[in-house]
């Protein structure tokens, strides 16, 4: 058993989730399991089983709305490194990030074993330099990496995405005693507009769902509540800004299928073993981001000229890859994913 691991991963809610089953496996290895993580993906690491203490940092080189970098910033995170005096840690970045600079600054500060992915030659900043098939779902990939770093899943965890438990109670409105389990939940806003299915389609979607017999609860961040008034309408529960995320995986936990863009609680839904139908804009590959391990269905163009691009706004006039998406072909992957 090592004493203490540290577990980085810089980004947002979804990254981090995504890291469930690599925690896991270096949790069932370490007396402690310490996650550095970006602002955006604190709450989620708390959620995460096996994570012990979660440390904040806003990474200057992997956040969209990067920090200036601040040599007093960092003098300051290799101190705070060296006094949570890690055994060793692992690094995990997406297929696009480096894992060096970070590297640089945990051997700065003195951590003896570093394990990371990476392209790039890494001379003495890495212990463990994995190789990796980039089409993997993110979730293997990064178990990848903690195999590779000699940890493993314990006998009896299939791998799939996971938060702990139990949850928050949500009340009064959603999980009160007229709303059984079972309604569903639409989620319209994305973390950048190049994910976001327009909101009049949401709206769209509320209203079809609603004609069909369902209870629709409508889920946004507080800086969303607009968003989630409008396309709630008169039909379905606004509940914008007002759950935290462990709330929210409370929520969706009852959900008979939530309905998301490729975002965090496409992430967090998968979590806590929800169907999702995905409105999955092709700027990043499915393949490597779709929900894992619970039914999906999958609605957007795929083939959109969009595709692999990464673009945070979406390039190409109109929107075509989720406008294509309707209503009715909403209403048809919730009654799929909700029988399988």
């Amino acid at each position: 058993m090592r004493r203490t691991v540290l577990v980085a991963r810089l980004d947002s809610v979804g990254d981090v989730l995504v890291q469930g089953p690599l925690v896991r496996a270096v949790a069932a290895g370490a007396d402690r399991v310490v996650f550095l993580a970006g602002p955006a993906g604190a709450e989620a690491a708390r959620l995460l089983p096996g994570v012990d203490e979660v440390e904040t940092w806003a990474c200057p080189w992997i956040l969209g709305d990067p920090p200036p970098v601040d040599p007093a910033d960092l003098a300051a995170l290799t101190e705070r490194i060296r006094a949570l005096a890690p055994d060793e840690a692992v690094v995990s970045t997406s297929f696009h990030q480096s894992p060096l600079p970070l590297a640089l600054v945990l051997r700065t500060a003195g951590v003896p074993r570093i394990s990371a992915i990476s392209v790039d030659y890494p001379g003495s900043l890495l212990d463990v330099r994995h190789r990796v098939d980039d089409d993997l779902p993110e979730p293997e990939r990064a178990l990848s990496l903690a195999r590779a770093a000699g940890f493993d899943l314990p006998a009896g965890d299939d791998g799939r995405l996971a938060v702990r438990r139990p949850l928050p109670p949500v009340a009064p409105e959603p999980r009160g005693p007229d709303l059984p389990p079972g309604y569903v939940v639409v989620h319209p806003g994305a973390s950048v507009p190049a994910r976001a299915w327009p909101a009049h389609r949401c709206a769209e979607a509320v209203e079809a769902l609603a004609d069909a017999g369902h209870r629709v609860l409508v889920t946004g961040g507080p800086g969303e509540r607009a968003l989630t008034a409008a396309v709630a309408g008169t039909r379905g529960v606004d509940l914008g800004g007002a759950l935290g995320l462990a709330e929210l995986a409370a929520l969706l936990d009852g959900a008979a299928a939530v309905v998301v863009g490729n975002t965090g609680p496409a992430h967090l839904a998968a979590a806590v073993g929800t169907p999702v139908v995905s409105l999955f804009s092709p700027v990043v590959p499915a393949a490597r981001w779709a929900p894992y391990g619970v039914p999906t269905v999958l609605l957007g163009d795929q083939e959109a000229p969009c595709r692999l691009t990464r673009a945070r706004e979406c390039p190409v006039p109109g929107h075509p890859c989720l406008t294509s998406v309707t209503a009715d072909d909403v209403v048809a992957a919730v009654e799929k994913v909700g029988s399988a």
